[in-house]
């Protein structure tokens, strides 16, 4: 997750790469498809939309292909929450066929965008506005939010309800994804994490003890530095889904935390369209 460590690696890691932290976030997203208006992607429409949970009313964007039926997958924002890069990030999911719904998982407290960058969460000021939203969430109120984000995309026109329903997360997203499946098992086909944190632990609601609760394949992709923190979580992951039943990969990539994101200043094209192409895999084969 992104702590105080990991962003003191990335920032050593990003000074030897001699990588302009300013400006990495801008030219990644000058370079993708539907940046600024995400919602105008060639093939793909988009609407706010407001999902209703036990908690609150949730502030989302939903973005389809402009005709026919498809899966729907539930989009996690990283820390610094829903943003113009994960409405990038969604459209972009949409143009490769499915019915994506990216959430703000900070709705308990604040509308989003709560940050406008990654790069924001690195300011005080940023860190002051997160870390109470932060401390909003918990295991059990992101389960029931799962669980509302399912019955919401069963009710819309543009998903199929025939097909199950993938969900990708980041950063502290990435748990939730395991969190969806184990919340709606007969409805959640493949959970998707990247450089998540938190995935492993010996609690009963920890991630790894989830698996057995689902119904899901799984990928993990980790990053290299979150790997050198803690080298028992791959193995953890590994067995579990094994012990489960459950077919996961779990591969350690050759980036830093964040590398996904394509407003990062850690931002790894390479490994992130690697990445990329390994979701749509999952989903191609468990949706």
């Amino acid at each position: 997750m992104c702590d105080e460590q990991t962003e003191a690696e990335n920032a050593l890691w990003l000074s030897r790469r001699q990588f302009s932290a300013a400006g990495a976030g801008a030219a990644v997203l000058a370079t993708l498809p539907g940046c600024g208006m995400a919602q105008e992607t060639a093939g793909v429409k988009g609407r706010a939309v407001t999902v209703t949970t036990p908690d609150g009313k949730v502030d989302a964007w939903f973005y389809t292909p402009e005709t026919g039926k498809h899966p729907a997958v539930i989009m996690w924002p990283d820390i610094a929450g829903l943003r113009e890069a994960y409405k990038t990030m969604a459209a972009r999911l949409a143009s490769a066929g499915y019915a994506v719904l990216v959430v703000n998982h900070y709705y308990r407290g604040a509308v989003a965008p709560v940050l406008d960058s990654l790069l924001a969460w690195r300011t005080p000021e940023g860190q002051a506005k997160l870390k109470p939203l932060i401390a909003g969430i918990t295991p059990a109120g992101t389960m029931s939010d799962a669980k509302a984000f399912v019955a919401w995309l069963d009710t819309q026109a543009e998903v199929d309800t025939a097909k199950r329903i993938g969900s990708c997360g980041y950063c502290m997203g990435g748990p939730y994804t395991v969190r969806t499946a184990a919340a709606v098992p007969d409805r959640v086909g493949a959970a998707a994490s990247f450089h998540g944190g938190g995935l492993v632990g010996t609690e009963a609601d920890s991630p790894v003890n989830l698996l057995a609760k689902t119904k899901a394949g799984f990928l993990f992709a980790i990053a290299q530095n979150d790997d050198a923190s803690s080298p028992g979580d791959k193995d953890a992951l590994s067995a579990a889904a094994k012990a489960a039943g459950r077919p996961a990969e779990v591969e350690v990539y050759a980036a830093q935390h964040g590398w996904c994101t394509i407003d990062a200043p850690i931002y790894d094209k390479v490994q992130a369209e690697k990445a990329w192409g390994r979701m749509l895999e999952l989903y191609a084969a468990n949706l």
